[in-house]
């Protein structure tokens, strides 16, 4: 099953010619036949980061809104708390998962990410880290798997509100 993705990189540095983040995620998003719907950048303003939430959530096309960067501890890391604003439930497991698979790659760092996820008006909110391995790890340990609707016991996308409407 396709799923549509609006893609949102955090900074207050990159652009599209030099979002290798975002790339990343570009690229993995078609390679798991997925549809790209939306791809924006924003600078770390809090307020900024909730009003393209706050549209993507609302649009009935897209099923998933994944974040990159602003989810360290230093100066103006705010994206973990724009997504708490927009949320309805949180999924703390996609956190302990995420910290748990970059243990393995960046050791004890792990800790300092803030990479977080949660449902808003049924959609699926991720943020991610701004580093290409950060995002990678998450994608390749744990968003490719729960956005295939074939992962088995479960996945995320057997639980999409526009399934359920079928």
């Amino acid at each position: 099953m396709i799923v549509n993705i609006a893609l949102l990189t955090v900074t207050d540095t990159r652009t599209f010619e030099n979002d290798k983040s975002g790339a990343i995620l570009v690229k993995k998003i078609e390679e798991a036949k997925h549809k790209l719907i939306d791809r924006k950048i924003c600078k770390d303003n809090k307020e900024d980061i909730i009003i393209i939430l706050k549209d993507w959530i609302n649009q009935s096309e897209i099923d998933v809104v994944i974040t990159t960067g602003g989810t360290g501890l230093t100066g103006r890391d705010i994206t973990p708390e724009a997504v708490n604003e927009i949320a309805d439930k949180h999924i703390p497991g996609f956190g302990e998962v995420f910290r748990t698979i970059s243990l393995k790659t960046v050791g004890t760092s792990a800790i300092q990410s803030r990479a977080c996820a949660v449902l808003a008006n049924g959609k699926y909110v991720f943020a991610l880290p701004g580093s290409s391995g950060g995002v990678t790890d998450a994608w390749d340990g744990i968003l490719k798997h729960q956005l295939d609707i074939n992962h088995k016991p479960c996945n995320f996308v057997e639980l999409f509100p526009r399934l359920k409407e079928k």
